[in-house]
């Protein structure tokens, strides 16, 4: 599925066929620029999806590189695909067997590499022009779950305040619509954060030690079928407020699992 509103930069959007609870509607590949292009997070390894990739970048006059948000398989198993169709061809990434391992600031092509971690520690956004692709670090609804790794939380916050600092005009998200107010879009993502947060301290502040307990009192909006997904998130506010001092003793801690990736 092609989406628009890329036309100021020369790109186009198209939509994995991957719905989910944590692909919302699929997962979002972007291309941008020709002769030639440049594909941000090629997706998940479907043939339809990769087809249409292909015909895109055919289109446009062949694949100046790949650039990977994280190396989730819903955001990276079409590279192999990719990469034998067009040999030679670099990929970008924050860590892996890649030909380009990136760090915040750094250019690849027309795309500037931002580091936000949190969703995974190798996330990246990228900039070109005052358009930023997102990948997982800010989704076009409802928000995503913080793997609990070292300072994920704290580097996730970090991470929505350096976007905040661009003047950006257009979010593409890894999933979900497009995001034409950035500024307010970020608010609302630290807010919600913040009042995680808030709702946390409270609960453990009411005796809540339980991961039950917490999770019933700070994301008792959560759907069961996202429960776990929430349990991992939990884990990174604990994380971040043991770093700061703030966690009383005798809270429960999560079982130290990852929610499935599609």
């Amino acid at each position: 599925m092609a989406l628009v509103g890329l036309d100021a930069i020369d790109g186009i959007g198209l939509r994995a066929d991957n719905p989910g609870p944590f692909t919302l509607t699929g997962t979002n590949s972007w291309i941008v620029s020709r002769a030639p292009a440049w594909v941000i997070d090629p997706g998940p390894n479907l043939p339809d999806h990769i087809a249409a990739l292909i015909a895109e970048i055919d289109a446009r006059g062949g694949l100046g590189g790949i650039a990977l948000t994280h190396d989730h398989a819903d955001h990276s198993a079409a590279i192999p695909a990719l990469t034998a169709r067009f040999p030679g061809v670099p990929v970008a990434a924050g860590r892996g067997s890649v030909a380009v391992v990136l760090g915040d600031g750094q250019r690849f092509g027309p795309l500037e590499a931002v580091f936000t971690p949190g969703h995974a520690p190798d996330h990246f956004a990228f900039i070109t022009e005052d358009v930023a692709f997102t990948g997982d670090a800010v989704l076009g609804q409802g928000s995503v779950f913080i793997a609990p790794d070292p300072g994920a939380l704290s580097g996730y916050l970090d991470g929505l305040a350096r976007l905040r600092r661009r003047p950006l005009r257009l979010l593409c998200p890894g999933h979900g619509p497009l995001v034409e107010n950035p500024a307010a879009k970020l608010d609302e993502y630290v807010a919600h954060r913040l009042e995680r947060e808030r709702r946390l301290v409270a609960a453990l502040d009411g005796g809540a030690r339980s991961v039950n307990e917490m999770l019933d009192s700070a994301w008792a909006d959560v759907p069961d079928p996202l429960r776990p997904a929430a349990a991992v998130t939990l884990a990174a506010h604990l994380d971040k407020l043991a770093d700061e001092d703030r966690l009383p003793p005798g809270v429960q801690r999560p079982a130290p699992a990852v929610p499935s990736q599609p």
